[in-house]
């Protein structure tokens, strides 16, 4: 069981599927700074909003973590290089409220063409001012888009309802994408020189930081509006509030800031400005979506398994099919450490059939992890496992290859220092089985605990091994019994037995197997490791 400390409101659902999948959820909200720094002792997971603060301190006070969940899009108030360096996974929801967020663009651009904010206000201080807060129609009127993704998206589709010609700028989006959402891309600068809307869907970084500012302002035409709900200080609030002043342009909508909580900007009281503080996804199906799908995203990460948002992981996807292998991959090179009884070196890992025809790289993270993982005194998690293998000089080269060495549809195999280990899964059922050890054919599940003994082929030896295993009171959970095979060659006179067990092998057992008559050699694969 894990321990996920939750800092700030989540949705209750959210709550509900950690304590399903068994974990312990300690609910500890308006933590100060200091309070945060003990709470997080002991925490496997941690889950928050945009108030807590995951700093380098709070991720080096947290000596159990494997895995903090921003339920939310931003990563700001999240130090993601510290928790990459610690090996703490780091995933949010950036899809949860696309939908509220696009909804809160079109509100806010039909408040910004209609003054609809400006003229409720005049009511309600007892003005009848229909003739001063008249407004445009967006039929017909470009809308420029400045970020295609999942809300920007969304955005397009709403505003083309409205009648509204698009362009857009967007260089991570196919000209194919643009034209299904009916968007005509351009450079910034002419998205900006042609709109009478223009909305941004981007993130903050160092590159997009001003992205609006006094230059590209003097490019707009005298009508345009702008509207932003996507982050604070991509529009350069004062260059904003002075373009609107001297008629540069003629209004903004905004919902975020440069500085938040903020009660003071140049652009409070302009009467074309409509403001409102940080509402994009200010929804409760939004913030709902957003405590479920983060919930999920640290159940995933605290099973060891694939994170679909994680944002710190040398890798992005997982095909549903690779999926089934993360397991297997991860044992298989777990236990091809305890094979080479030390630090492998060198590792060549195939992966081959089906899988080798697609992205294996969350495959070879596992492999990594599992290497790794017998060796390193911290933690290893998808996050850190290449910079420890780099510390142990452990080097892993990988390959694909559609093709595979038998009749089965999919194998991952490894080899080096002299050592080879191959597994398979079994579909559909998705059992992970061991299928070669040292180029020697077996067919067992695949366990932490194997023992393969090679042995002149005579009737009886199924009854003294076993008999040595009662004595030691050894349950044997699975057995392999058949000619022995090497690389597919038959090698006459001899037997295979291999043996799967819950628990360690003793040294003692394998030393009285090795005792027996007509008994070749006997390997132990676990820990402790032992062999004759």
């Amino acid at each position: 069981m894990a321990r996920v400390l939750i800092t700030e409101k989540l949705a209750e659902r959210g709550l509900e599927l950690l304590r399903n999948a068994g974990h312990d959820v300690d609910v500890q909200l308006d933590l100060s700074p200091e309070q945060l720094l003990d709470a997080v002792k002991g925490a496997h997971g941690i889950i928050i909003r945009s108030a807590t603060q995951i700093t380098s301190e709070v991720i080096a006070a947290a000596d159990e973590l494997m895995i903090v969940g921003r339920a939310g899009v931003g990563l700001d108030n999240v130090d993601t290089d510290a928790a990459t360096a610690n090996g703490v996974m780091v995933a949010n929801a950036p899809t949860s409220n696309a939908v509220s967020a696009a909804e809160h663009t079109m509100a806010m651009l039909l408040a910004v063409a209609r003054n609809v904010p400006q003229a409720h206000g005049a009511l309600m201080a007892g003005r009848w001012e229909r003739s001063q807060w008249g407004g445009v129609e967006l039929l017909d009127k470009t809308l420029g888009i400045i970020g295609l993704g999942n809300i920007g998206g969304l955005v397009a589709q709403r505003a083309k309802a409205f009648g509204m010609r698009l362009v857009g700028h967007d260089p991570f989006v196919s000209p194919e994408r643009a034209n299904e959402l009916g968007v005509e891309l351009v450079s910034l600068d002419e998205l900006i020189g042609e709109s009478d809307f223009l909305t941004l869907h981007i993130a903050r970084t160092p590159d997009t930081v001003d992205l609006i500012n006094a230059e590209r302002l003097k490019l707009a035409k005298p009508n345009l509006r702008v509207i932003n709900v996507a982050r604070g200080g991509i529009v350069n609030e004062a260059d904003l509030a002075n373009a609107i002043e001297n008629g540069t342009v003629a209004g903004a909508a905004i919902d975020v800031f440069d500085v938040e909580p903020k009660t003071d900007s140049p652009l409070f009281g302009i009467p074309g400005v409509v403001c409102t503080p940080h509402l994009g996804a200010s929804t409760s199906e939004a913030q709902d979506r957003a405590g479920e799908v983060t919930a999920e995203q640290v159940r995933l990460g605290l099973e060891g398994r694939f994170v679909p948002f994680a944002v710190n992981i040398a890798a992005k996807a997982m095909n549903d099919q690779v999926q089934p292998f993360l397991p297997l991959a991860a044992q298989l090179g777990a236990q091809f450490t305890r094979l080479v009884e030390g630090e492998p070196h060198e590792v060549e890992v195939v992966f081959s059939g089906e899988i080798g025809g697609l992205d294996c790289r969350m495959l070879e993270l596992a492999v990594i992890k599992g290497l790794v993982g017998e060796l390193s005194d911290t933690p290893v998690s998808f996050v850190n496992a290449e910079t420890i293998a780099a510390k142990h000089n452990v080097k892993v080269l990988a390959r694909c290859s559609t093709k595979t060495p038998s009749n089965l549809l999919n194998i991952i195999r490894l080899e080096g220092g002299g050592h080879s280990l191959a597994g398979t899964v079994s579909l559909p059922l998705g059992e992970s089985r061991i299928i070669a050890i040292d180029g020697i054919t077996i067919d067992l599940p695949a366990s932490d605990n194997l023992l393969l003994v090679l042995n002149d082929d005579t009737p009886g030896m199924i009854g003294k091994v076993g008999t040595i295993f009662g004595q030691a009171k050894i349950n044997i959970d699975d057995m392999h019994l058949g000619k022995a095979s090497r690389d597919g060659e038959v090698e006459e006179g001899m037997a295979l037995l291999a043996i799967s067990t819950s628990v360690a092998i003793p040294d003692v057992v394998i030393a009285k197997i090795d005792e027996l008559p007509s008994i070749h050699s006997v390997k132990a694969i676990g820990s402790p490791l032992g062999a004759a």
